[in-house]
């Protein structure tokens, strides 16, 4: 059941990282964290290009998260539009704007996690 449950949290970051594609968003990546984090399993990053598109993006993303039987645990920074953090406990997406996502750099913080190709 693990696996299953794996396999589902790797389906829904690279669906999400697809659709903040879709949507306008730059600098997309997905990285796996499996067993370099013990609170999630997957990192989806992307910067918004206004706080608006942001907030487009992450609700886009909680309805697909719906639509592919993947709750969302939390949300954080919505009403802001800075950092948008959506929380589905194996699967973390963060919405930064430029300002923001320069300064928390998790791509730095996470060095050695897998990047997922996006297709």
């Amino acid at each position: 059941m693990a696996t299953e449950s794996n396999n589902n949290a790797k389906e829904f970051a690279v669906e999400a990282a697809k659709l903040a594609l879709s949507r306008n968003s730059e600098n997309v990546v997905v990285l796996d964290l499996k067993g370099k984090s013990p609170a999630t399993d997957y990192f989806v990053i992307a910067t918004g290009t206004s706080n608006r598109q942001m907030r487009t993006v992450a609700d886009e993303i909680s309805e697909l998260g719906r639509g592919m039987d993947f709750p969302r645990f939390g949300r954080a920074g919505y009403e802001q539009g800075r950092w948008i953090l959506l929380d589905y406990v194996d699967v973390v997406v963060h919405i930064f704007d430029t300002e923001y996502r320069d300064y928390y750099d998790l791509e730095m913080l996470w060095g050695d996690a897998e990047r997922l190709t996006i297709d």
